[in-house]
């Protein structure tokens, strides 16, 4: 196996309790990290090994999006500055039913994929139909992706029904679960577009495959008023009674949020989904992270979807979340950089199932390294890596990117995608929505 040492001049290898390092390299031997350590050590003991040199870089773990609807970069600003369920039902619903295709779905999702590389993601959980298309252009681009198997109530351009939704989705878990790459979710969409009898086909199916689950929940405050009235209880409460609530669960958004709510979801070992930009920009409200931070729930970042964003930035999310934890609590300790840090990396590979070989920067685990350039006038000086990354750094910073040991970015280039020839297609199939 090739063995590569990257060299660069700070290393946060997010590992509990260990500071940024100086001076420090990392050895990536094939696929997964061989060493970390002093980096005079490193080019001693393995003087074959390429050599990257990183001057004024940090290396940081590759950024983990959990919560994505990839395709959806071709909606993108197509229906800004209104509230969600307008957004979603005179908007969204209406595009999609004329568009959306396994093409098309390929076209956004690779596009996503190369947005994401260049802000240092190597790792998307998305949510979308044709999960063939998302499969496909995650392998072609050489990013990881967690792939849903995604169901509503009602038809779609990909499907007629929940059990249509189920019986495909089961079908490209076949086709594509030996790709190394990809992790699969069970996904349904939010509590007012699934029936009991569909949730509870969806649970039996994470269990049955040992997948995680997906969903959006308690997105906004007219969402749980609604459930009060169609379910007589909260759509957490339905939704706990349906047992869905343990370690599988992947809930997103979650900003209207009681007291007991949180406990349970600690209780439950739910994995918990920040959107701050995405549930900004709908006017969704703030989800509560000093209360689920002292009650002890994983929370992580996403990015949501580029039509309600409409950046697929982690950088952007990573910043937002420490800042407006801060602004709304009127506590400057909520949310520190290192734990905005972790809420897009070590916290979100364990949401995914993913703790033991994604996430940090150690021995034996995957190679997902990001190297963010902090030479730029922006960013200088240097007193603490670690915020500077989270305070001032953006995704113009990252420089490289290499997934599982193979460089997808370098100098800010896709080494995989042929950037030229997709945006000369999206060109293409947007020119044809916009003419109708």
């Amino acid at each position: 196996m090739s063995q590569t040492l990257l060299l660069p001049r700070w290393l946060l290898t997010m590992k509990p309790g260990e500071p940024v390092l100086d001076n420090h390299a990392l050895l990536m031997d094939g696929e997964r990290i061989a060493a970390v350590g002093p980096r005079a050590e490193l080019l001693a003991q393995y003087p074959q090994a390429e050599r990257v040199e990183l001057p004024e870089q940090i290396l940081i773990p590759g950024l983990i999006n959990g919560h994505a609807h990839s395709a959806m970069t071709l909606l993108r600003g197509v229906a800004d500055d209104v509230p969600l369920m307008d957004w979603l039902q005179n908007h969204i619903w209406p595009l999609e039913k004329k568009w959306v295709s396994e093409d098309w779905t390929y076209l956004g999702s690779k596009l996503a994929a190369a947005e994401g590389l260049r802000s240092g993601t190597t790792y998307i959980n998305d949510m979308y139909f044709f999960p063939t298309a998302m499969a496909r252009a995650a392998v072609d681009s050489g990013v990881r992706a967690a792939v849903s198997m995604n169901v509503i109530d009602f038809p779609t351009g990909y499907a007629s029904g929940p059990d249509d939704y189920i019986a495909k989705g089961i079908a490209a878990y076949e086709q594509y679960k030996g790709e190394s790459l990809l992790d699969w979710t069970s996904a349904p969409h939010a509590p007012y577009t699934v029936s009991d009898e569909t949730f509870i086909k969806l649970r039996d199916l994470a269990e049955k495959l040992d997948i995680q689950m997906h969903c959006h929940i308690h997105e906004t405050a007219g969402e749980v008023e609604d459930g009060i009235k169609a379910h007589g209880v909260r759509p957490i409460e339905r939704l706990d009674k349906l047992g869905l609530f343990n370690e599988r669960m992947i809930a997103v958004h979650m900003v209207h949020l009681n007291e007991a709510e949180i406990e349970l979801m600690a209780k439950k070992g739910v994995h918990l989904v920040h959107n701050p930009n995405s549930n900004l920009k709908l006017a969704s409200g703030v989800m509560p992270l000093k209360a689920l931070e002292a009650a002890g729930v994983n929370t992580i970042l996403g990015t949501d979807g580029a039509a309600s964003n409409n950046r697929l930035d982690m950088f952007g999310e990573i910043r937002s979340a420490a800042l407006l934890a801060k602004g709304i609590t009127g506590d400057p300790t909520v949310a520190s950089a290192r734990t905005a840090l972790e809420m897009a990396t070590i916290r979100a590979a364990k949401a995914m199932g993913r703790g033991d070989d994604l996430g940090s920067l150690e021995v034996g685990k995957l190679a997902d390294v990001v190297a963010v350039s902090l030479d730029s006038i922006e960013c200088q000086p240097v007193y603490n890596a670690a915020a500077q990354l989270v305070y001032v750094a953006g995704r113009e910073q990252v420089s490289n990117v290499w997934v599982g040991g193979r460089q997808v970015l370098r100098e800010r280039q896709p080494t995989t995608i042929d950037v030229p020839a997709l945006l000369a297609e999206v060109r293409d199939v947007v020119g044809r929505m916009q003419a109708g």
